[in-house]
């Protein structure tokens, strides 16, 4: 039996190695041939302490992460399903939870997940029911026992962080979500895919700095010229390999041979380096063929691990003007403990716009304003009320269309959003911080306009609040109340502000 993930990720002394598989879209043949081949070589290897595997990575069908993980474990080889909330609601994200602690996968990575791509008959419909945080909370209530009434299970969960972003207002948005993943139960870390030491160096400093104290392997992918290309179009969300590493690679591989190794050796170098700074382990991606690549990888870091602070200066591939958080140290190029100033800002009349709406809303729509109770008693004789009850319906839809392009979910959760609303400005309608996938501030899924976390940060840091996106946990849309009106749900305490979350059933 091969070493066991979660033994190893909480034994202090260990350095954690996971690698990625990547299932293709056949339930047999090579491909499969190829997963399982690699998964076998990795067991016998020694060395990895389990292999993740993705959930229809890009929205794209593919042999599903359950059915090989559990092959996998058979075989001896722990591992790690990724669990993506795109393509099933929260029914069938709770039954396929169930499905996997009754096949004994335990090890889950929890994610929201890219957008939908296209399969039988063209692009499936984007479900998006939870997103992570929410997913991670669903999780944590399973293994307390407080979701059903069944035994608890025994899951150890685990959620990605996106630390590369150029903007100051993407790169605190991530830092914030994981302040709530790490609230709601995950109990690792695994970083996306990027080259800058200093963005590295950050994470960890965040995480000392606002104690979130759990164990984060970074990531390396072993690129080639066409990989890296496809990266440096932005083509996988969440993922920077910048046009200067590209030309760097593109050279090196002029030469066949040679390209192999220096793919082999910037690999090896970079994942001494994440040692070096304090990182548990590193989590491998790109090895497709054979594990054979792996273990020359693995093999030459314990040949040069000692020399890490030599190739710090390797990996200084950072975006043009990026935002960091921490000013540089120029004794070795990391950060400082010092922080760089916070320079987001918003137009004065979305400033002034901002404000006017958090002035009503409280006057209207606080359960501690002045007037709250006579808002309640007005409420309940409107419910009772056909025609009252139309009346403030129809005034609501207008105006909330008119300024939020409202989508009467009857659950608002505007104010969360620094009023924007979730339903209709995020393609994923994620209530606890944004998706990994933004790039230079647009959106993943319409890069032709902002994503609305990086808006909905200006707006709070023009008041110096935005320390208050990590706060409070937003639960799921209650589909209940979808086309009812959110203001007779708020007084009456129907919504997610006003009833009490639900933790059982029954």
């Amino acid at each position: 039996m091969g070493s066991m993930f979660r033994e190893d990720i909480s034994d202090s002394k260990r350095f954690v190695i996971t690698m990625e598989l990547v299932p293709g879209e056949q339930s047999k043949g090579r491909s499969v041939d190829t997963v399982m081949s690699i998964a076998d070589a990795a067991l016998s290897d020694g060395r990895i302490s389990a292999v993740s595997i993705t959930d229809n990575p890009g929205g794209h069908p593919s042999l599903s992460p359950d059915v090989l993980g559990k092959e996998i474990v058979n075989m001896g080889m722990d591992v790690i399903v990724h669990f993506t909330c795109r393509d099933q609601n929260r029914v069938g994200i709770e039954s396929r939870a169930l499905q996997l602690g009754r096949l004994g996968i335990k090890n889950i990575l929890a994610l929201t997940g890219d957008f939908s791509g296209k399969g039988f008959a063209g692009q499936g419909a984007p479900v998006f029911d939870l997103e992570s945080v929410s997913l991670l909370t669903m999780l944590k209530m399973m293994d307390e026992g407080t979701l059903t009434r069944g035994d608890r299970e025994d899951f150890f969960v685990g959620c990605a962080v996106s630390p590369f972003k150029r903007t100051e207002e993407e790169s605190l948005c991530q830092y914030f979500k994981l302040r709530k993943k790490v609230r709601a139960s995950a109990r690792f870390v695994i970083t996306q895919v990027g080259y800058d030491v200093r963005k590295f160096h950050e994470l960890l400093c965040v995480q000392r700095d606002w104690q979130m104290k759990v164990p984060t392997l970074g990531s390396v992918y072993v690129l080639t010229p066409t990989v890296a290309r496809i990266m440096t179009e932005g083509k996988v969300p969440g993922v920077v390999v910048t046009p200067a590493l590209l030309k760097t690679i593109q050279q090196e591989w002029k030469e066949k041979s040679n390209g192999r190794t220096a793919t082999i050796e910037r690999s090896a170098r970079l994942a001494v380096v994440l040692k070096g700074l304090g990182y548990k382990g590193v989590h491998f991606g790109g090895i497709h063929k054979r594990f054979e690549t792996l273990s020359r990888i693995l093999d030459r870091m314990g040949r040069i691990e000692k020399r890490w602070r030599d190739f710090v200066p390797e990996f200084d591939f950072p975006h043009e003007n990026g935002f960091n958080l921490y000013a540089r140290d120029p004794a070795n190029g990391l950060c400082s403990k010092k922080m760089n100033n916070r320079m987001s800002e918003t137009s004065p009349v979305d400033k002034a716009l901002f404000q006017t709406y958090r002035t009503i809303h409280r006057a209207f729509f606080s359960h501690d304003a002045p007037f709250a109770p006579l808002y309640s008693d007005l409420c309940a004789r409107l419910e009772k009320s056909p025609f009252g009850y139309l009346l403030v319906k129809t005034a609501e839809d207008i105006s909330k269309k008119a300024l939020f392009s409202c989508r009467e979910c009857g659950d608002c959760g505007i104010q969360h959003l620094a009023f924007f609303c979730p339903e209709s400005q995020c393609p994923k309608h994620t209530r606890n911080g944004p998706c990994g996938g933004s790039r230079n501030g647009m959106c993943e899924v319409h890069p032709e306009r902002r994503c609305v976390w990086f808006r909905a940060y200006r707006r709070w840091a023009s008041i110096d609040e935005s320390d208050r996106m990590s706060h409070d946990f937003v639960p799921p849309r209650n589909w209940e109340l979808n086309r009812t009106s959110s203001w007779i749900n708020f007084h009456l305490g129907k919504d997610h502000q006003g009833a009490p979350f639900v933790t059982s059933k029954g």
